[in-house]
This record gives structure tokens, C-alpha cells and sequence, in this order.
């Protein structure tokens, strides 16, 4: 599985690399949604993730342009601001997984849970 992920926070990305790691994920990180977008204009990747505050384009404009290059990507926003409008504009957007700030590897797992069952 080609997973992608997008955070400016090192720490995350260091932390989601070894949790994907340790389950035979193949996990490319960035630190910006353009880093982002040159990767996924590149290859397919079955799962993108992004953080909604990054430095330049936010998530959601990020999400916006992965779905025209690649519009069966599972899409799950990590975010610290959940409010209404964010996760209505992420839902129209075709995110399908909200993982909210702070997380913890259990909730991580959960979201891609739900993935691999509605791909069986």
C-alpha cells in the first residue's frame, strides 16, 4: 500500500513513518502540500494524508488539486481546527477520514482501517 503524507511537523512525520513502517506500509512524507503535489503528479498513491495547517497551501487546497490527478486516493485530513465549516468544505472536498490534534497511533489505525474494509 502507497501511502503519502503531508506535516509540517517533523515529529509526526518521524512517528507515522515508524507506525507504517512497523505494518509493511510504504510511506512517503513532506513537509509541504507543493512537496505534496510534485509526488503525487509522479506516482499513484493509494492513501494521501495531510495536516490542514501547512506552511503555503492548506490541506484542503491540497486535497482539491490530488483529486484531479488522482481521484480514487482515500483522503484523511489531520487537523487541530475542526470546526464546522473546515470538515463541511473537507466532506464536499472528498476527504473520507478526520483525525483531530492530538492523535494517538490507535486513531491513526482506526481511520486506515476503514479503509482496507471498504476496499474488501
Amino acid at each position: 500500500m502507497k501511502i503519502l503524507l503531508i506535516n509540517d511537523d517533523e515529529w509526526i512525520r518521524d512517528s507515522l513513518s515508524l507506525l507504517f513502517e512497523a505494518e509493511g506500509c510504504n510511506l512517503l512524507t513532506f513537509e509541504t502540500a507543493e512537496e505534496g503535489m510534485e509526488a503525487v503528479k509522479k506516482q499513484a498513491y493509494d492513501i494521501v494524508i495531510s495536516d490542514y495547517k501547512l506552511p503555503g497551501t492548506d490541506g484542503l487546497e491540497f486535497f482539491r488539486r490530488v483529486k484531479e490527478k488522482q481521484p480514487n486516493a482515500f483522503e484523511v485530513l489531520i487537523t487541530a481546527y475542526a470546526n464546522s465549516e473546515i470538515l463541511k468544505e473537507a466532506k464536499m472536498i472528498g476527504v473520507k477520514e478526520f483525525i483531530s490534534k492530538p492523535f494517538t497511533s490507535e486513531d491513526v489505525e482506526t481511520s486506515l482501517t476503514r479503509f482496507v474494509e471498504n476496499c474488501a
